[in-house]
């Protein structure tokens, strides 16, 4: 039975009890680690979505002329595909393992915001809802992920005002996760923890922050504009009406090239924190990898007309982006050499989380070396709109980040859940995704170089595709049986008792580790003081008096530890949990049917969002028992 508090709001009256165990207190948690689980199942259910469109597409393009879908539905599978895997499940992913971890990792009891970061979850899981309703209310978004337009005003059909709604809506998500772990990087830290002493993981978050406080403004304007365009027919996109459509896409890679680094910067944190563990050595330059990680972000907004060598912006503009192309391939190499020279020397333990994370840098690597080709511009005129491209962004993304993730998620299970996964079946699955994967994505370079266009609906026998396209498709659905395992693996380790024959199965080297498996919900019996690096390795081992490294002998320190969870945290000061951050986020959506069908209905998701920030604002922060 759930055990339930009853606050009194600021004017005395009772709101509605608030649970805090049991299925209510999902949806009225503020605790970050709850959110950072949510995030999690939301974006993979999202990521088993976009699976299943990706397989529809390599099932029409198994052979030449089928019809497995139509024309229309083709262009609406992969455009949902990318805004799926994009928007949906690789940011959200990342959320997932910034909400959870980041507090951990600075030794905080949570984020900055509580209540602004449930109400982030709640947008997002909405907005994301909102978009796939569109398959039910008229067709989904058809003009590919980018929007390009004046194909994206013109269209009849109502998917990509769907499409600039939708991510209207997660983008008010991502703005307000942001401005939320940015301020608690910066502000919440532990004593003694220096920034250079932060996890490179939560170093890359912050990044991660900033691109996204400063990119998601550029997209915003660009969405309201194909907005107006398409629904109140105004004309900044229209060129027979003084409009441009080239103005839409320097609009979209502002934010679309920075977009590229928020979705694979995370992947180089959770790299970064999981070599130096299975190295057993410290991560081999680690304020490099700090500055490179900055560089990268900042370099960032200054390549995105690479993405539009086509466009015709002459000869000194793509010179220009060229250059700078080839520039941020230097703070990208600075990181793998550093990745190398960590596992140089090092006692290496090839367990799962480390098979991925060395098949995350391979795969990585090629889709860098294809992007480097790219800042050749006359190379880049003839791959462009080709299925080269499809293999280089599905090498670094999916390549360099999916797999990232996966180490991630085998990694933190344990620290997340109590139980460990499988070795034997993640192990399973790496292999499969790794044939998988290149079986599906290493043919298209060569599907590329022959000429064929991407988003082809078909394709004639005559042009002699048939092979590798046949070969990708069944990469396609190895990569398909890889999630499988995977997710058998999840089942089958949820039934097993809760609780770790060792609280540290990886030997791990960051604060996390030092509370308890799951930890509480305060984190910390009392907030840890950081004395150095890799805080957690240095309360584990010394150096002894001939200089070697050896582990600190059982008992050699107090059986509590004060910073490790699992004491009752009482008189600990934790946000109450609350509804209202829910209630605000569902009249987002309401509005946003209501832009395309209703004023009225309008006016009702306003009417809605204006009450839950009203008793949000009046709710008090801690409950008071009745």
């Amino acid at each position: 039975m759930a055990s339930v508090s009853v606050p009194r709001t600021a004017a005395g009256i009772l709101r509605r009890p608030t649970a805090t165990t049991g299925v209510w207190s999902w949806f009225t948690t503020v605790d970050h680690k709850k959110i950072g689980i949510m995030y999690g199942v939301a974006a993979f259910a999202f990521f088993l979505i976009g699976g299943l469109e990706a397989l529809l597409i390599r099932a029409q393009l198994a052979g030449p002329e089928l019809s497995v879908v139509n024309a229309d539905q083709y262009n609406q599978l992969f455009t949902m595909h990318g805004v799926t895997m994009i928007f949906l499940f690789v940011m959200p992913m990342a959320a997932a393992f910034f909400n959870y971890l980041i507090p951990l990792q600075i030794g905080a009891r949570d984020v900055a915001f509580p209540r602004l970061n449930a109400f982030s979850f709640w947008v997002f899981l909405l907005g994301g809802l909102f978009l796939y309703s569109s398959w039910f209310l008229g067709g989904a978004p058809n003009g590919g992920w980018f929007g390009y337009a004046p194909n994206s005003t013109t269209d009849p059909s109502v998917g990509m005002s769907f499409y600039a709604l939708g991510l209207l809506i997660t983008g008010i998500a991502s703005a307000a996760s942001a401005v939320n772990l940015a301020v608690t990087v910066i502000n919440m830290r532990a004593p003694g923890m220096s920034l250079f002493r932060v996890p490179i993981f939560t170093w890359m978050g912050l990044v991660v922050q900033f691109l996204l406080v400063f990119s998601l403004p550029i997209i915003t304007v660009a969405l309201f504009q194909l907005l107006f365009d398409r629904r109140w027919d105004t004309a900044f996109f229209d060129p027979t009406r003084g409009g441009d459509p080239i103005l839409w896409q320097h609009m979209f890679w502002l934010f679309g090239h920075p977009e590229v680094y928020i979705l694979i910067l995370p992947a180089f944190g959770i790299i970064s924190e999981i070599l130096p563990v299975f190295s057993r050595k410290p991560l081999f330059g680690y304020q490099f990898v700090v500055f490179s990680g900055i560089a990268i972000g900042f370099i960032g907004f200054g390549v995105w007309a690479h993405h539009m060598y086509a466009a015709g912006l002459g000869p000194v503009a793509n010179t220009a982006f060229g250059i700078s192309t080839a520039i941020i391939a230097v703070p990208t190499g600075v990181k793998i050499f550093n990745w190398m020279a960590t596992m140089y020397g090092g006692d290496l333990r090839f367990r799962s989380p480390m098979l991925y994370v060395v098949g995350a840098i391979m795969m990585f690597v090629i889709g860098g070396l294809s992007g480097v080709m790219h800042s050749v511009v006359p190379s880049d005129y003839q791959q462009t709109d080709t299925y080269f491209i499809v293999a280089h962004f599905h090498y670094v993304i999916f390549g360099g980040g999916v797999f990232a993730f996966f180490a991630g998620l085998v990694f933190w299970w344990p620290k997340v859940f109590g139980r460990m996964l499988s070795e034997r079946l993640a192990k399973i699955q790496f292999w499969i995704m790794l044939v998988g994967f290149n079986l599906t994505f290493g043919p298209m370079h060569v599907l590329g170089m022959q000429g064929m266009i991407r988003r082809s609906f078909t394709y004639p026998e005559a042009l002699g595709l048939t092979f590798w396209n046949q070969m990708a498709t069944v990469g396609s659905y190895l990569i398909a049986v890889a999630v499988l395992v995977f997710i058998a693996n999840v089942v089958i380790t949820q039934r097993k008792p809760k609780g770790l024959d060792d609280e540290d199965p990886w030997d791990a080297r960051s604060l996390e580790w030092t509370t308890s498996s799951p930890p509480p919900e305060h984190n910390f019996d009392e907030i840890p003081t950081v004395h150095a690096l890799d805080e957690f390795w240095h309360r584990k081992y010394v150096e002894d008096e001939r200089g070697r490294v050896v582990r600190v002998p059982a008992g050699a320190a107090p059986d509590h530890d004060p910073a490790r969870g699992g004491g009752s945290g009482h008189a600990i000061h934790l946000p109450s949990p609350s509804f209202w951050p829910l209630v605000a986020a569902i009249g987002l959506p309401v509005m946003g049917y209501g832009v395309l069908y209703s004023w009225w209905v309008l006016a009702l998701g306003a009417l809605v969002t204006v009450v839950g920030l009203y008793g949000w604002a009046l709710e008090p922060s801690v409950a008071e028992e009745a």
